[in-house]
């Protein structure tokens, strides 16, 4: 049977994005053992994601080198976590194997994913996210030459759209479903924060419309054009991809796993950064999403406190109020539309995993009836995907999330059963959501 390593520090970190590395650069200082994990090959979260493509900003690179600076600060790349397998510890996996990771605080930082609602044309090849278009060129997704049309909502669609351009794209359309009286207001608010500002005049773009929302994605085996309405007028513009967000949902699972309590904006956070739990901490956009500034001020917070050190924590929290009030701007400007709910037809996909169209699950009374007369969210996902939709589109609540939180290998839940107390790690993965 496989053995599973056991391992324990002072400090962990979970996630690194820029509220992760803030929080053990933060933390260090004051001698603790740190430990930052993260699923990707290398710190700087999704907005500093590495890569082929990628052209890292200096400031991903100065927290890289603040990390790399502090000898009790380790870095597990490539690491995810698939279970609570007792208070204080956290069950790890990697490329070699499993680690019982033992803790004495805890920060999560595990930051949001995007918000993918269903419209016709949505499964078809060429349809990403627009922060997974992102993701994918920084991969080292060849897009020179092609036509890109992005729509959704919020300032991640100029965010896309550059990273296209730069990469060879023709970005043909940047469609922004908000209002232009909106967009305006939230243009003139940035005068309270400059580098926004002139971050925005960098991301400008002829070629973006607000009021406008896609109506259908057209394709035989693949994304041939795209259907967009501004009021009562439809285009249809040819294109080989499309990449639709509509804001983003806050990853959440492994705090509510621990027992933290949420609020609407996600994790809910006293003012040193510390969730209901004791010894748990939380910072970035698993509490909210608001942009880098906010979760490194976060960050910086909780790694502060996890250690202690309250008063230094508290110096930081002017600059926290400074973003969290970009952060409400943010929300109130791109606020989804009503009418977005109308997207779906009849036969659209809902849950891609199982095949479940929005038709089959207008009737279902809420998620546990969905996903045991219809198995919305018993496929691949788990429920990640369908089940953020299905809160937008029906009002459900999302399902309460279980172990293991991701597919794990059989060896370790097997070397599981060589330490004390294994009853933590419910064998039923279908469960799992």
């Amino acid at each position: 049977m496989t053995a599973v390593a056991t391992d324990h520090c002072d400090v962990l970190v979970v996630g690194a994005g820029p509220a992760g590395m803030a929080a053990a650069v933060a933390a260090a200082p004051s001698g603790a053992s740190v430990v930052v994990i993260d699923d990707n090959p290398a710190p700087g979260g999704q907005i500093w994601r590495d890569g082929p493509g990628a052209a890292l900003p200096p400031v991903a690179r100065q927290w890289r080198d603040a990390l790399a600076r502090h000898a009790n600060i380790r870095v597990l790349s490539g690491t995810r976590v698939v279970a609570v397998p007792a208070p204080g510890e956290l069950l790890l996996e990697d490329a070699d194997g499993a680690t019982r990771m033992r803790w004495r605080k805890l920060i999560l930082c595990t930051g949001a994913r995007e918000l993918l609602l269903p419209f016709p044309g949505w499964t078809l090849p060429g349809v990403t996210g627009a922060g997974g278009l992102q993701a994918l060129i920084k991969a080292g997704l060849p897009v020179e030459g092609q036509r890109i049309v992005v729509a959704g909502s919020g300032p991640l669609l100029l965010a896309a759209a550059a990273t296209a351009r730069a990469a060879g794209a023709k970005v043909l359309r940047i469609a922004e479903q908000a209002s232009f009286a909106s967009v305006a207001r939230f243009g003139a608010s940035l005068v309270r924060w400059p580098g926004k500002a002139a971050q925005a005049v960098t991301l400008a773009d002829a070629r973006y419309r607000t009021s406008t929302q896609i109506v259908s994605v057209q394709g035989s085996t693949q994304v041939e054009s795209v259907r967009l309405r501004r009021g009562a007028q439809e285009v249809e513009i040819d294109c080989e991809r499309v990449a639709c967000g509509f804001g983003l949902t806050p990853n959440t699972q492994l705090g509510q796993l621990l027992g933290c309590a949420l609020t609407a904006q996600g994790l809910s956070v006293d003012a040193l950064q510390a969730t209901s739990v004791p010894g748990v901490y939380a910072a970035g956009e698993c509490t909210g999403f608001g942009g880098s500034e906010r979760a490194l001020a976060q960050g910086t917070i909780a790694g502060h406190a996890a250690v202690g050190n309250e008063r230094e924590a508290r110096s930081h929290e002017a600059e926290r109020a400074r973003w969290n009030a970009f952060a409400v701007q943010l929300h109130r400007s791109f606020a989804l539309a009503p009418d977005i709910k109308t997207m779906p037809r009849p036969d659209t996909l809902v849950c891609r995993c199982e095949d479940v169209p929005f038709s089959a699950l207008a009737a279902c009374a809420g998620w546990t009836d969905a996903k045991l007369t219809r198995r919305c969210g018993m496929g691949a996902c788990q429920g990640r995907v369908c089940g953020d939709a299905a809160q937008f589109l029906f009002g459900w609540t999302p399902p309460v999330p279980r172990s293991p939180l991701s597919p794990v290998r059989i060896a370790t839940l097997a070397g599981l059963a060589n330490l004390a107390d294994p009853t933590h790690v419910p064998g039923d993965c279908d469960a799992r959501q």
